[in-house]
């Protein structure tokens, strides 16, 4: 997009620092940034220094007569091409979640017909209040992007998730939402990825050796092309991709769980290397003694199964086989035998699953389309590109 502008919304928080490291990114990449400062956020930053970093008027007040004489929120709400708050407080999320009108910001957001992003700072106990959750969760199921918040010490003394992210990763998802490609805006796409562990006793449990990697690309390769995509995570170290909505999950009942609550209409990519396996485990360390212990191992959930035949399926469902040998055999039967619409097998014989590159085939109906091996973000492009043209 050519000389793209946003409009920045300056809520309340002591996080509203870091929109002026925001206003210097997006500038330094020839992003125009207009500001509206709220009350709030007047306590912590300054209209003189947004007005000196963007280089344009910063706004403050719905009843400003000059701006108002000229409609001037309409104006604003109209002129930009995306509508960014940072940081997003809770009272805030909660007024644009229930359409409240009674400053400029939620005028300007309730008048705006563009895309809106919404990065959210608070305390760890507001964002997993019960209120905060049906407010983002309503935000989300009107179109508007937002972020999911850091994980870290707060300037309340508490930790937890509630940290603004940071203005690099805010940056990226404003690049994702001004990209003139954004090939699945308005679809929802949910990704599961990494492994699962199924706990024996306390200290000891069943895994693999899945990294994540593959899953957490093609759910920033998603977001990229405009979905609103939900990640659902087995115990992998990787940082949430920007602009995506990340469910933390530990064993295959959990992640059986969690896609059930988060079933999308348009596209479901099972990424993760669910454990076939679990057993009961037992309350208290397993001792040594002597002899090896047996395990009683039943089967998990197969979540791609279940998906594939749900009413409610997705219009497309997208599993992977992980195989260390005959993949295009293996990959071939797995599709039949699971139901889905598409297979995208690899070969893990080697250090595909910690390594950063893969080969895969893709296996559909039509056959069997191998692909050269490449970088797993290149690999998971190629595959939304793919998801895309389907969903058409």
């Amino acid at each position: 997009m050519a000389n793209p502008r946003i409009l920045l919304i300056v809520g309340g928080g002591i996080a509203a620092y870091k929109a002026c490291e925001l206003i210097r990114l997006c500038r330094r990449e020839g992003i125009a940034v207009r500001c509206v400062l709220t009350d709030g956020g007047a306590h912590f930053v300054t209209a003189m220094a947004l007005a000196a970093l963007s280089e344009q008027p910063v706004h403050t007040s719905l009843w400003d007569l000059k701006d108002e004489a000229e409609m001037g929120h309409i104006r604003l709400s109209r002129e930009a091409d995306l509508v960014v708050v940072c940081p997003a407080s809770a009272d805030l999320v909660a007024r644009a979640a229930a359409g409240i009108a009674d400053d400029l910001a939620t005028t300007l957001l309730l008048a705006t017909d563009k895309p809106v992003l919404m990065a959210p700072a608070m305390n760890v106990r507001m964002w997993t209040h019960s209120a905060t959750r049906r407010n983002v969760a309503t935000l989300r199921s009107d179109g508007v992007t937002v972020l999911e918040p850091d994980e870290g010490a707060m300037a309340c003394g508490e930790y937890g998730a509630g940290r603004l992210p940071e203005p690099e990763a805010i940056l990226a998802a404003i690049r994702a939402r001004l990209s003139p490609d954004r090939p699945l805006a308005g679809r929802h796409v949910l990704v599961t990825a990494g492994p699962t562990h199924e706990p024996i006793d306390p200290v000891r449990y069943i895994a693999n050796r899945s990294s994540g990697k593959q899953g957490f690309a093609i759910a920033a390769a998603a977001a990229r092309a405009g979905a609103r995509v939900t990640l659902v995570a087995g115990p992998v170290a990787l940082p949430t991709p920007a602009g995506v909505t990340r469910v933390d999950v530990e064993t295959a009942r959990d992640m059986a769980a969690a896609v059930a609550a988060a079933l999308p209409s348009d596209a479901a990519v099972l990424v993760a290397a669910v454990a076939d396996w679990r057993t009961d485990p037992a309350d208290r360390k397993i001792k040594k003694q002597g002899a090896a212990p047996t395990l009683s191992l039943v089967e998990n959930p197969d979540i791609l199964a279940g998906l594939s035949r749900d009413a409610r399926r997705p219009r497309l469902v997208v599993g992977f086989a992980a195989e260390t040998h005959d993949v295009r055999v293996h990959a071939q039967a797995k599709l039949a035998r699971k139901g889905c619409d598409w297979i995208v097998a690899n070969d893990v014989s080697g250090d595909v699953m910690g390594g950063a590159d893969n080969a895969v085939h893709l296996v559909t109906a039509d056959g069997v389309e191998d692909w050269p091996r490449a970088a797993k973000g290149d690999v998971a492009e190629r595959l939304v590109a793919r998801i895309a043209e389907a969903l058409r």
